[in-house]
């Protein structure tokens, strides 16, 4: 039984890193991509724009999955890089920072804007386009 507890302990020590990684992505990206932040104890903006879960962790989906291969170290940099490859992560008709701008999942078909692409297109350009979201 003493075995059993020793190894839960060394488990929990072991992943706090990986607990405490997430807070920091997760804001990153609520600066990032403008987000409203959280209300009191009321998470307002999950890990869903990356992930399956709203709490993080794998599996990611198909949005999470072109961060990832544009992570070199910066989660800001990789974000950005992401949003200005204009890819269509989702296969929802419209692209990963269209859905950003429009306050929609990038990874989630499910979601998406209420306009046209080609109204969120004009709105986005003449709001500074896709650099709206480079990292500061």
């Amino acid at each position: 039984m003493r075995k059993v507890g020793l190894l839960v302990l060394v488990l929990a020590v072991a992943l706090i890193p990986f607990v405490q990684a997430r807070g920091p992505y997760r804001l990153q990206a609520i600066a990032q991509f403008n987000l409203v932040a959280d209300r009191g104890d009321v998470r307002t903006v999950t890990c869903q724009y990356c992930h399956v879960s709203a709490n993080g962790g794998a599996p990611w989906n198909a949005f999470g999955n072109e961060v990832r291969a544009n992570f070199k170290g910066s989660i800001g940099d990789a974000l950005y890089e992401a949003l200005k490859a204009m890819k269509d992560a989702d296969g929802d008709g419209y692209t990963d920072v269209l859905e950003v701008f429009a306050g929609t999942l990038p990874g989630d078909a499910s979601s998406k804007p209420l306009v046209t692409p080609q109204f969120l297109m004009q709105s986005l350009e003449k709001a500074g386009g896709v650099d709206i979201y480079k990292p500061k």
